[in-house]
């Protein structure tokens, strides 16, 4: 992964080169001659059923907006947020409406004067999502708007559990090391993760800190970036602990998270494996990974497991959500587009698709996915949130903490080497 080879010049040429072919197809956002408008729309799905609900609904307004037309495209999720998004606010010919995940990812997009203060015009629209919307807002002011919000944990087989005899879904880092082991006895591949995608497996780090780490030290590292507390070491030494079990998938380095059959989640929706880590979108991704394009019948869900003697919270969760901003330059037109998607109407149809949870209220009746039922009674249940740790940490701080872990599950770093990453990119 490491090695100075022409393979990586490939790949960074690979990067490069798509970040600037996405640039090109940037729009100004302003009006054309006789009023027309058209829109540059980007977003983070690239499988049905959200690719092709935000396809819906770009058509949708342009029906309701003659005048507007929408272009809308899909990235993954990594290259939007590392790569794409910041290159593009920084060239200064961003998407007018970009996928935005609040906390300090939008606080230093604010501070950087690259994104549209939406305060006055969406005041209907924030007392309809309530709380959740504080993530997108900067000092009192609104710069975005979340049309999902929940938490991540197991998305596990039924069947294969019962299968490998396990009656009921772990509540300890014990049992899950218990269970692991009685699927790799059945002949089952315990747990997948997309590695290759890079922050799939960072989140394993994320909720070993959130499960080692008291919620007070938590709020602070958020609110400071001061990681010095031994927590942060110990969830990495724990994490190294779980992954010398050897729980995953062949080929786990290279596999991609929710792209095609051979993906994570694809493995688990096609019963190739029992587990994966991943948030409350994903049954709404293996949906469209299986050939009758469903959302498997036997998918359960549980929290990520406490870790006895730890000074975790055992009930803690970690979530966040997905939403969208207008680039600063962008028209009117922008924010129209923003409310309409965050719309009772629209946020039905996003609950109805098993694609992740709506915010807005009068939009709940949608969600009749047993499964997602499951996450908001886990979301009730947990005595604390975490905002998904890159989220909370901001741009350069999530990236060299994500490129540490990832270094730790290729046996190429250390514990020491993430916390150590992670204050040096606080210092800058």
């Amino acid at each position: 992964m490491n090695r100075h080879s022409m393979r990586g010049l490939v790949a960074l040429g690979a990067v490069a080169a798509l970040a600037a072919g996405a640039l090109a197809g940037c729009s100004s956002g302003t009006p054309a001659s006789g009023g027309k408008v058209t829109l540059t729309w980007w977003h983070n799905a690239t499988a049905d059923p959200l690719k092709g609900l935000w396809a819906s609904v770009a058509k949708d307004f342009e029906k309701l907006h003659p005048n507007v037309t929408v272009k809308v495209t899909g990235y993954q999720n990594e290259d939007l947020q590392r790569t794409l998004i910041p290159n593009a606010l920084r060239s200064g010919n961003p998407p007018d409406l970009f996928q935005a995940w609040g906390g300090g990812e939008i606080v230093d997009q604010v501070a950087a004067g690259y994104v549209k203060d939406i305060s006055a015009d969406v005041k209907p629209e924030l007392s309809a999502i309530g709380p959740t919307a504080s993530g997108w807002q900067v000092n009192g002011k609104t710069y975005g708007l979340p049309f999902s919000y929940g938490i991540e944990g197991f998305w596990y087989n039924k069947d294969l559990f019962k299968q490998a005899g396990i009656d009921a879904p772990p509540t300890t880092l014990d049992e899950l090391n218990s269970d692991v082991t009685k699927l790799k006895g059945a002949g089952i591949v315990p747990i997948a993760v997309g590695a290759g995608d890079k922050w799939p497996a960072a989140h394993w780090w994320y909720n070993f800190a959130l499960k080692d780490c008291t919620p007070a030290v938590l709020k602070a590292a958020t609110s400071k970036h001061v990681f010095t507390d031994k927590c942060f070491v110990q969830a990495g030494d724990d994490l190294k602990t779980f992954i010398a079990t050897n729980p995953f998938q062949d080929g786990f380095l290279a596999t991609p998270a929710q792209t095609g059959a051979g993906s994570s989640a694809g493995l688990v929706a096609n019963g190739k494996a029992a587990m994966e880590l991943m948030g409350h979108w994903d049954p709404g991704v293996m949906s469209g990974l299986t050939a009758d394009k469903k959302v498997p019948p036997f998918l359960g869900w549980f929290n990520f497991p406490g870790i006895p003697g730890s000074a975790g919270d055992p009930t803690a969760a970690l979530g966040g959500g997905d939403g969208f901003a207008c680039a600063k330059k962008a028209p009117p037109e922008c924010v129209e587009l923003l409310k309409y998607i965050v719309s009772v109407d629209v946020q039905k149809k996003f609950g109805a698709s098993g694609a992740g949870l709506p915010v807005t209220k009068g939009s709940e009746s949608s969600v009749t996915d047993p499964n997602l039922v499951e996450v908001l009674n886990g979301k009730n249940k947990a005595s604390y949130v975490q905002l998904w740790l890159d989220t909370s940490y901001g741009a350069n701080i999530a990236g060299a903490m994500n490129d540490g872990i990832v270094n730790l599950f290729a046996g190429k770093g250390t514990p020491d080497d993430i916390v150590k990453a992670m204050q040096a990119a606080a210092a800058q």
